[in-house]
């Protein structure tokens, strides 16, 4: 049987270390919570590890194989996890919340699971070290504001005040889970008018670069005033792309990262976030997953027993929206002057009416979180038929715009050439 070395804390806060039997590492830590300890470190003893290394490592003949070559360095950012791994942590770590474990002995656990060096693993590793310190878990998520946001580390505070440690937990999974469903919807939904116009753009480098300098000979040879039009037109693209290529890639790096950074500016994200909005097309996508979120948001918060002046702030923070966010703003000013939710939205004239009734339902019968579930699965569904639209009216579209460029090319070319033919036959 393997054997672990171990170092654990003792109820009088002193450290120790020993050396336990178990088959594997589950249950060395099982082995070191019976002697009434809490496990810090459990790892597999260095002796032991290399007895089964050399073991293994032996052919036939009883030669040692030469050990893999290591890795000289590994990417990784450090004290970060991306939302997917955020999600799986969540969800493991609930499955062993619920399976009777202690959530310093679920994190302990967790640890051990991956690269010391990844980010992931140090994030978890001092959510352990803090809660054994004796930090709240909500205290210590709050060290990672870019990992855990405002809504998981007061949705965690909810649920350490209730006791409900578990329910919270399974309620942070179905939130996160349609976060990404109506992010991957929406992404989805881009994706293919991206290719098709990075198509059209590679066939107009093709035909600029490699297709018209194969008629150069044969233009030369009719003059600039025998050409067509259309042909006329193409060699000056031709030429002028030749000439001021790199400047216009320069110019159009420039603009994208000007462009970014005034988006970041609060005036700035003001009028794009209002843009995206009312731009054909895609204002429908955009509306129905920020109304979408914004419900789903604020009834997990309700739900959980956040006050609605803090639910409402921690909303417009996570919007998504900065439209939408003051909206929401400006109603939770409003909401501890004593008015409703509905009112302040509704004079706004951003949300729709729909959701507008909904929520004036919610408060005349005091159940809020279920009139919110009502308006997010109505712009969930929403959500779904607008990608719809967009995909089907887009597809035209692009295959119209791409068939011209190719079209114009051709025509261009074409015409050249039936020039010259009959210019020889006369």
């Amino acid at each position: 049987m393997p054997t672990f070395d171990y170092t654990a804390k003792t109820r009088d806060g002193a450290r120790k270390s020993g050396q336990v039997d178990a088959t594997d590492r589950r249950g060395a830590l099982v082995a070191v919570e019976a002697l009434g300890m809490v496990p810090l470190v459990v790892t597999q003893s260095t002796a032991a590890s290399k007895k089964a290394l050399a073991s293994k490592g032996k052919g036939k003949s009883g030669a040692v194989s030469p050990k893999p070559p290591k890795k000289a360095f590994k990417l990784s950012r450090p004290n970060y996890m991306s939302s997917r791994e955020l999600l799986l942590f969540t969800g493991e770590l609930c499955d062993l919340v619920e399976g009777g474990m202690t959530l310093g002995n679920a994190l302990n656990c967790l640890c051990g699971r991956g690269n010391a060096d990844e980010g992931p693993s140090q994030v978890i590793t001092a959510l352990r070290d803090a809660i054994i310190e004796g930090a709240t878990f909500s205290a210590a998520l709050e060290k990672f504001p870019k990992v855990f946001g405002t809504i998981y580390v007061n949705m965690i505070r909810a649920g350490e005040a209730s006791g409900d440690m578990t329910g919270v937990l399974r309620r942070l999974i179905a939130h996160y889970e349609r976060q990404q469903e109506v992010r991957a919807k929406v992404t989805g939904a881009m994706v293919y008018p991206c290719i098709v116009l990075a198509m059209a753009f590679f066939v107009a480098v093709f035909a600029v670069t490699w297709l018209l300098p194969k008629f150069q000979t044969l233009f030369d040879q009719m003059g600039p005033d025998a050409l067509p039009t259309s042909t006329k037109i193409l060699l000056g693209i031709s030429d002028w792309s030749k000439k001021y290529f790199v400047y216009l890639v320069i110019a159009l790096v420039a603009g994208g990262v000007a462009l970014n950074r005034w988006i970041h500016t609060p005036s700035g994200a003001r009028r794009w976030d209002s843009l995206k909005l009312k731009t054909p097309l895609i204002k429908g996508i955009v509306a129905s997953a920020i109304y979408a979120n914004f419900a789903r948001t604020l009834q997990s918060l309700l739900e959980n027993g956040i006050p609605i002046v803090q639910a409402l702030k921690i909303t417009s923070q996570t919007s998504g929206n900065t439209v939408i966010g003051d909206a929401l703003m400006n109603a939770r000013d409003r909401v501890t002057d004593g008015t409703t939710i509905s009112g302040p939205l509704a004079q706004s004239g951003i949300f729709p009416q729909m959701a507008i009734d909904l929520m004036a339902v919610g408060e005349q019968t005091g159940d809020m979180p279920s009139a919110l579930g009502h308006i997010a699965k109505r712009y969930e569904q929403e959500l779904n038929k607008n990608v719809q639209i967009f995909t089907t009216a887009l597809e035209p579209i692009m295959i119209f715009v791409v068939a011209l460029i190719i079209a114009f090319v051709a025509i261009s070319v074409m015409e050249a050439v039936l020039s010259i033919n009959a210019s020889a036959k006369i």
